[in-house]
């Protein structure tokens, strides 16, 4: 077998040759280091089949689980290397391109740190009421402690809303949740049901802020426990109840639905499930605001379902779909949707906050969970940055009411008070 030590130089070279932008300085398990001497980042190999393990064979989930399990380490930025790395994709445009490095990779020992047996396997029918209460329970028991190490203080896990680059992500946040209650155009007095709630942080703004009465429903018990001891300590027990429970199961009436950052777990194959659900939960003149990540990729389900990091490691069952395909089915079941926005730079911006927030509780963050986890989360969050100013990822917030309801001229919501022109 050829030196790996040369070869793993080579495949460095040819990496570097089909890619623009500043590259990543490389370091060997032998202390040599190739690249540019300024570099931002560094990415170490820690044995000869480094390389092997990380680019073969090639996909986000092979290369994620080299970090994550320690076939190769990465100091300095994050951000700037996975959007240099974001261009590797495109070699398979050129076959000779991926020849060549294929033939150099299996020069390569076949060593590699990972684990298959690690991987989590869903049980049971997909998105079934037992495997999405698993799937759900998987992401949020890495525990209360772990998410407050990068959240805002009120724990609000979805995109912020910036007017501003260098504004804070707390009052942000805030923005957001008061963005959603006036798009909502709540009332006092009327019942808002707040589609995985998380932490809790949207319904005591909505309580707080507009004099609703709001059920919160998510399936983590550990952050239901959180978001009732949260409810407790601003005296809104009496306006605000958090349940463990699932969309399907439901019942009554709301002047309002709020789903935010739930709609990745729906699947496919249950949007007509769900979409029917919040028809007939709310009432007649009522709003649903739906927000929710979506993909560029107009790839079938099947393609879709290929093992990715980040439904493998991060949302089990996790699926992305384009925008249109769930208009389609909220107009087919009587939605009408009647106001949407687009939010990606916005959760770009929001990540960047959240790695930065991470990266610097580094210790606290291990001792919470463990390395293995920190590294999950740092790679699925810096590389979501990547895949949302690069536009492979959105996320829209869409207003949808029945078709009945009457028709309300303007943005009420967005428009100054005091503008009569």
């Amino acid at each position: 077998m050829a030196d790996a030590h040369i070869v793993s130089e080579q495949i460095y070279d040819q990496l570097v040759s089909h890619t623009n932008g500043k590259a990543p300085a490389m370091r060997s398990w032998t202390g040599e280091t190739w690249g540019p001497g300024n570099a931002d980042t560094t990415i170490v190999l820690r044995h000869p089949g480094s390389l092997r393990a990380t680019l073969f064979p090639p996909s986000d989930l092979t290369a994620g689980e080299a970090y994550v399990y320690d076939d190769i380490d990465i100091e300095g930025e994050l951000f700037g290397l996975l959007s240099w790395a974001a261009q590797i994709d495109a070699l398979r445009s050129s076959p000779r391109a991926v020849g060549n490095l294929v033939r150099l990779l299996r020069h390569l020992p076949n060593e590699s740190r990972r684990r298959e047996a690690t991987r989590p396997e869903g049980q049971g029918r997909r998105h079934s009421l037992r495997r999405d209460s698993d799937a759900v329970r998987y992401h949020y028991d890495t525990g209360n402690d772990f998410f407050s190490l990068f959240l805002d203080p009120q724990m609000v896990y979805s995109c912020a809303y910036f007017l501003d680059e260098h504004e804070q992500l707390e009052s942000a946040q805030q923005r957001k949740l008061d963005l959603i209650c006036r798009k909502l155009q709540l009332q006092p007095g009327q019942r808002l049901l707040d589609v995985g709630c998380g932490w809790g942080a949207l319904a005591r703004h909505a309580a707080a802020n507009y004099g609703v009465e709001v059920v919160g429903i998510t399936l983590s018990p550990e952050q239901a426990s959180e978001a009732r001891l949260r409810n407790h300590i601003d005296g809104l027990r009496d306006q605000v109840s958090i349940r463990v429970q699932d969309y399907r199961d439901v019942t009554g009436e709301f002047d309002a639905i709020s789903s935010v950052g739930m709609f990745e777990h729906v699947g496919e194959s249950m949007l007509e499930t769900y979409f029917n659900k919040l028809h007939r939960l709310l009432t007649p003149g009522g709003v649903l605001l739906n927000h929710a990540i979506t993909t560029r990729s107009r790839a079938g389900r099947f393609e879709r379902r290929k093992p990715s990091f980040v439904n493998t490691y991060v949302f089990p069952d996790g699926e992305l779909l384009p925008i249109e395909a769930s208009l389609r089915v909220a107009e087919d079941v009587g939605f009408e949707g009647r106001d949407i926005e687009s939010l990606r730079m916005n959760y770009a911006l929001t990540l960047r906050h959240w790695v930065r927030n991470l990266e610097g509780n580094y210790k606290k963050a291990v001792e919470s969970a463990n390395e293995t986890t920190y590294r999950i989360w740092r790679m699925y969050m810096a590389g979501s940055v990547t895949a949302f100013e690069l536009a492979a990822l959105s996320v829209y917030q869409v207003i949808y009411t029945k078709r009945s309801t009457p028709w309300s001229f303007g943005r009420r919501w967005a428009t100054a008070a005091n503008d009569t022109s």
